[in-house]
C-alpha cells in the first residue's frame, strides 16, 4: 500500500524535494518497504513551471485547498513560507487528519508547540527537520541522537547568508554593501535581505533549537538579536591580531540562574571550531552534561540539501501511517513545552571588543578610560593600526570581562562625546569556546 503526497510551494525547496522524491522513487521505496508518491503540487504559477518529464504524471493545482481537502492524499508538505496562509494550511490538513511536514522556521517558532498539539489531538503527525539548517539534520540529532542527554550550551552559525557575508569580508577586505550586493547576485541574499542580515532568520531558528534543546516555549521575541550591518573589514584586522574571527553566532546557555539567548556578531578564537565554518555552510556546537562536545556542519540551505530533510522527514511520516506509531514523539523533543523567558543579556558577565572610528584628539583614551572605570570596566588592551585620515581614525579596547548592563550604561555616555565619527560598537568575546 502505497503512501501519498501533495507539495504545497515550488520554490527552491519544493522543487528540490520533488526531484529528490522522483529521481529517488525507487531508492526511498527499498528504504521504506513501500512507495511514496507525489499525486499533487501547488504553486500559483504552476502551469508555467516546468515539471520534469518523470513528473508528467502528477497533478498541478493552483488553490491549496484542493492538496489539503484530496481524500488520498496522506501527507501534506508546506512550503511556501510566512505565517498566514501557511498557518490555515497546517491548520486546515492537520484538522482533516493528514501529516504535515514543512520546512517554515517562522511559523514554527511562532506556533509550533500550538500547531503540534492540534496534530496530537487529530492523530497525525507534523514534521519539520527541514526548519532549521537544511542539510543537517540538528532536529534529530536533538530529539532523539542525543536526547539522553541534559544539554547546558548551544552555539550555531545558522544563517548561511550572513556566515558568507562575513566570511567575503574576512577574506578579500570589501565592505558590507559590495559583498551584500554579490550574495545578492549568487542568489545566497534576496533583494529585500533584512531577514538574514538583521538576524531575524537565524532568531526564529535559534527559537526552535531551544524549545528542542532546552524544553520550553520561546518566540523570537524573547531572544535578543543584533545583525551584521555594522561589521566593518578593519573589524577582522582587528580581531586578527587579538587571534580570533567574528561571526554571527546564535547561543543558548543554561546556568543556575535560568537561560540565556542570543543573536548576535561575536568574536570568536581561530582556535575554535566554529571559526572555520565558512560560505553559505551552517553549524551546530552542543554541549551536553554527560555526553560534553558535539559538532554537527553541512549546508544550511539550497534546494537539495534542504529538499533531503524534507524528504527524510516524508518517510518517517509514511512509516507511521503504514506501519503505525504506539506513541508519537513531540517534533519539539519534550512531552510538553514549559511557560518561559529567558534571562536578560545584560546579566551576563563576557570580555567586549569595542571598535571606535575617531576625529583624532589628544585624551581620547583617557576620557573613555575614565568613563569605563566610572562603570567598573577594566580595560585589557588598546589597539590602534596606523591609518593616514586621522578625522575617521579607527581602534579598538578590549575590556576584562564586564556585566553586559554596565558596559551599556557606559556607551551611553561615551556617546556624546564630541571626537565621535559615529557611534562606538560593541561585540563580545565569548569565552565558552
Amino acid at each position: 500500500m502505497e503512501v501519498t503526497v501533495g507539495i504545497i510551494g515550488l520554490g527552491n525547496v519544493g522543487s528540490g524535494a520533488l526531484q529528490i522524491l522522483t529521481e529517488n522513487a525507487s531508492g526511498i521505496q527499498e528504504k521504506l518497504g513501500f512507495p511514496l508518491r507525489v499525486k499533487a503540487v501547488c504553486s500559483r504559477s504552476v502551469q508555467q513551471k516546468k515539471l520534469p518529464a518523470y513528473a508528467s504524471n502528477i497533478l498541478r493545482v493552483t488553490d491549496w485547498r484542493e492538496v489539503v481537502s484530496d481524500p488520498e492524499i496522506d501527507i501534506v508538505v508546506e512550503l511556501i513560507g510566512g505565517t498566514a496562509t501557511a498557518g490555515q494550511i497546517l491548520e486546515e490538513s492537520l484538522r482533516r487528519h493528514k501529516s504535515v511536514v514543512t520546512a517554515n522556521k517562522e511559523l514554527m517558532a511562532l506556533r509550533g508547540a500550538e500547531l503540534w498539539a492540534t496534530a496530537s489531538q487529530n492523530g497525525v503527525n507534523l514534521a519539520m527537520e527541514a526548519s532549521v539548517a537544511g542539510g543537517i539534520p540538528i532536529h534529530t540529532i536533538l530529539r532523539e541522537g542525543i536526547s539522553g542527554d541534559r544539554v547546558v550550551e548551544l552555539y550555531g552559525i545558522l544563517n548561511g547568508t550572513s556566515n558568507f557575508i562575513l566570511t567575503e569580508i574576512e577574506k578579500s577586505n570589501a565592505k558590507f554593501e559590495s559583498v551584500l550586493a554579490e550574495a545578492q547576485q549568487l542568489g545566497y541574499a534576496e533583494a529585500d535581505p533584512s531577514a538574514d542580515v538583521d538576524g531575524l532568520d537565524a532568531r526564529s531558528k535559534l527559537a526552535i533549537l531551544a524549545a528542542l534543546a532546552f524544553g520550553e516555549k520561546l518566540t523570537p521575541a524573547d531572544i535578543y538579536t543584533e545583525g551584521i550591518r555594522r561589521i566593518l573589514p578593519v573589524d577582522f584586522e582587528y580581531a586578527h591580531q587579538l587571534k580570533h574571527t567574528i561571526r554571527l553566532v546564535c547561543l543558548a546557555r543554561q546556568n543556575e540562574k535560568g537561560l540565556l539567548l542570543s543573536v548576535r556578531p561575536t568574536l570568536v578564537p581561530q582556535s575554535a571550531i566554529l571559526s572555520q565554518v565558512q560560505g553559505a555552510y551552517n553549524a551546530i556546537w552542543i554541549r551536553g552534561a554527560y555526553g560534553e562536545d558535539t559538532f554537527y556542519y553541512g549546508r544550511g540551505a539550497g534546494p537539495k540539501p534542504t529538499g533531503v530533510a524534507v524528504v527524510s522527514d516524508l518517510m518517517r511520516v509514511a512509516r507511521e501511517i503504514r506501519y503505525g506509531s504506539p506513541e508519537r514523539v513531540s517534533p519539539f523533543a519534550h512531552e510538553r513545552l514549559g511557560e518561559y523567558k529567558p534571562l536578560n543579556v545584560n546579566t551576563q558577565e563576557l570580555p567586549f571588543f569595542l571598535r571606535f572610528r575617531v576625529e583624532d584628539k589628544a585624551g581620547i583614551i583617557a576620557t573613555l578610560a575614565t568613563i569605563l572605570a566610572k562603570h567598573k570596566i577594566g580595560i585589557d588592551a588598546v589597539l590602534q593600526l596606523p591609518r593616514e585620515d586621522w578625522r575617521d581614525l579607527p581602534f579598538v579596547i578590549t575590556t576584562e570581562p564586564a556585566l553586559e548592563q554596565s558596559l551599556r550604561e557606559a556607551l551611553v555616555e561615551i556617546r556624546e562625546a564630541d571626537f565621535l565619527v559615529e557611534p562606538p560598537f560593541a561585540m563580545p568575546m565569548e569565552r565558552g569556546f
